[in-house]
């Protein structure tokens, strides 16, 4: 006998904390949502949150990397007067 597992998320835990019977017509029932706008507006936010999000770490990669070729420049910097001095 095999069990599919799902996914808890942290919003179905909030929600069964708020409230057991919101979150049992939710999951279980699949009653649509009483305020279907807000719903899709918050996915959206978070949609939009996550680009913000993976744009800020590519960034922080492209800073990492330039602040390590600025540390190696400056070392060639210093090794070349004991090169050629």
């Amino acid at each position: 006998m095999t069990h599919e597992r799902e996914l808890v998320r942290a919003s179905d835990i909030g929600l069964w904390a708020y409230c057991h019977r919101a979150w049992w017509l939710a999951r279980v029932q699949q009653a649509p949502h009483q305020a279907p706008e807000r719903l899709a507006y918050g996915v959206e936010m978070h949609a939009e949150h996550g680009a913000h999000l993976r744009r800020a770490q590519r960034l922080q990669r492209v800073g990492v990397w330039l602040l390590i070729l600025a540390l190696l420049a400056l070392l060639a910097l210093l090794a070349l007067p004991r090169l050629f001095g």
